[in-house]
């Protein structure tokens, strides 16, 4: 008996030790300030990282214990800590190209674009096309002396440039500005007639004489914007090279890309192959080609669940332009501009269509809609696509931007279960003048309501719509939390009471951006067993004064446990 009663001690001894031994851990992050979004262990003092997972999650005495001498330990020195950064709606080779063309983003006047134009001839052949984006008239600081339906005139562009064709896409994707010698090649004159410069789904905009101003609405665009020489194999590599080197320096881990061709998937893909992908893709197939969404159907959804790297189960359809163009497709005139209600710019059928062929196949749709009237018809037609399907909670279709809803339709995004993709920027941006466009009412009713949607039940996720706004997600964490400009006007913010806490704007970034591409088990907060991807910013984004949040920088970005990106 007694050799029994010591064999059972020592056995009782041997397990503690044994238990003190945790695994040993490739990489650990220690001595910071971490957010887990996990309700059950908000925050930490440190993370363990074995094969690109999440190993722990605790304090550094607890994460200590899978160090050993082959374990890297990185010292976050205090700086803050959260899951990776998802960006929910933006356009990855959009990016990169902006950094190969005319940045007009941040230009303030109508003469600082055409200067930068004339610029850029100065360097071009004869007959060269001269290509950029990102202008926007109504965040100049002051407007040219000759305005046609609240935009610039082409005059000058044609001065600086009488013999190479210009084509500047407005920021917002929505219009483009082209000159003289564009038109021309394109065969666009004088346009007198019944209905003088519509389009199906855009507008010419002319003057009083019936010629054309140079500015092209929606898809009117598409009339000079086809005849631009097609993109190199090499100049398109030298695109995605940049696009992801942007990425990893603002923070960012995932990236839903909205809208892309069979070209696109296949260089993400190349870079995957040969190692060079480092931020996750979730593409939406562009829904432009219908040949390219048949032949998907017919294959099926491209699941990567190895390496969760490159992801195509989604469909991306353009249903309305954009506020800043006029072009979103609204249910009462513009307020500052009679008559007008925007443009469908792709029939509504074929958001049906699409439905109907999507569910069986397995992808989500994801309907692009900024006015109150786009976002009630794609509802209507997604709750006629779910009715056959008794689980189509599960289905996670989406609205794109969701910027501006009539209030009967807040309740749908919750009832149907519709993700509402937003991006908090473009309120900083566009809510100065978008009280233009539709007024007080409307605006306090439906427009950036996102705890209206939040209240409904509703999964809203965010962003920046990169290239039209910069892919930082800092300056939308702010807006989200501060629904103010990013000069900090007005006090209180826009509508104050539609503002994110701390909490739900980080939640947007991450966890929600996880759920809306079906990954909420493998990433979007800091688990065991999740995916190893982080963002370490320089000041504590939680609890530093509001006007403090602008200065933030990204420290650090993490994917699969490698550093990517250090400051």
């Amino acid at each position: 008996m007694k050799n029994i009663y010591l064999l059972a001690i020592l056995g009782i001894f041997l397990i503690s030790c044994s238990s003190d031994k945790a695994e040993p851990a490739d990489l650990i992050f220690t001595n910071g300030i971490i957010y887990t979004v996990n309700e059950s262990q908000p925050t930490a003092e440190a993370v363990a990282v074995k094969d690109g997972m999440i190993l722990a999650v605790g304090t550094t005495e607890e994460i200590e214990k899978h160090k050993s001498e082959n374990t890297e330990v990185i010292d976050l020195q205090g700086e803050t800590m959260t899951p990776g950064i998802i960006e929910s709606h933006a356009h990855l080779m959009g990016i990169g190209y902006n950094k190969l063309e005319l940045d007009l983003m941040y230009v303030k006047t109508y003469d600082e674009l055409v200067e930068k134009v004339a610029e850029a001839v100065a360097k071009a052949k004869p007959g060269d096309w001269i290509t950029g984006r990102g202008w926007h008239q109504d965040k100049w600081i002051e407007k040219p002396e000759k305005m046609v339906k609240g935009f610039q005139t082409n005059e000058q562009l044609n001065e600086v440039s009488p013999d190479n064709p210009v084509y500047l896409s407005h920021a917002s994707g929505h219009a483009a500005f082209a000159n003289g010698k564009a038109l021309e090649l394109a065969g666009i004159s004088n346009l007198k007639g019944e209905r003088p410069g519509q389009v199906e789904g855009g507008e010419i905009i002319l003057d009083e004489l019936g010629n054309p101003t140079g500015i092209l609405s929606e898809r009117a665009a598409g009339l000079v914007g086809r005849l631009i020489p097609a993109e190199t194999p090499e100049r398109a590599e030298q695109a995605l090279t940049l696009a992801l080197k942007e990425l990893n320096e603002k923070g960012i881990t995932s990236f839903h890309d909205a809208g892309s061709g069979q070209a696109t998937i296949d260089l993400i893909q190349k870079f995957k192959n040969e190692g060079k992908l480092t931020v996750r893709q979730y593409v939406m197939l562009t829904g432009t080609q219908p040949a390219l969404l048949e032949k998907w159907y017919e294959r099926g959804p491209m699941i990567d669940s190895v390496d969760h790297l490159l992801t195509v189960r989604s469909i991306k359809l353009n249903c309305d332009g954009a506020l800043g163009s006029r072009g979103a497709w609204l249910l009462e005139d513009y307020t500052d501009r009679a008559g007008h209600r925007g443009h469908e710019t792709l029939p509504m059928e074929v958001v049906t269509e699409v439905s109907e062929k999507a569910i069986p196949a397995g992808f989500q749709v994801c309907a692009h809609a900024i006015g109150d009237r786009a976002n009630q018809e794609i509802l209507d037609r997604y709750e006629a696509a779910f009715a056959n399907y008794p689980d189509s909670k599960k289905l996670r279709f989406r609205i794109e931007h969701a910027q501006h809803i009539h209030p009967d339709d807040i309740p749908r995004f919750g009832e149907l279960g519709v993700i509402a993709a937003m991006q908090a920027i473009h309120l900083s941006s566009d809510r100065p003048w978008a009280i233009d466009r539709l007024g007080e009412k409307r605006i306090i009713d439906g427009a950036y309501v996102w705890q209206k949607l939040m209240q409904s039940g509703a999964v809203v996720t965010n962003g920046t719509d990169a290239p039209v706004e910069p892919v930082d997600p800092i300056p939308s964490f702010y807006a989200s939390v501060t629904r103010k400009t990013l000069q900090g006007l007005p006090d209180g913010g826009y509508e104050g009471d539609q503002k994110m806490t701390r909490a739900e704007a980080l939640k947007s970034y991450t966890l929600d951006g996880a759920f809306a591409e079906f990954e909420e088990n493998f990433k979007g907060s800091i688990e065991v067993g999740k995916a190893a991807d982080f963002t370490v910013f320089d000041k504590n984004i939680m609890k530093v004064p509001e006007d403090e949040i602008l200065e933030t920088k990204v420290a650090m970005t993490v994917v699969a446990g490698k550093v990517v990106y250090k400051k």
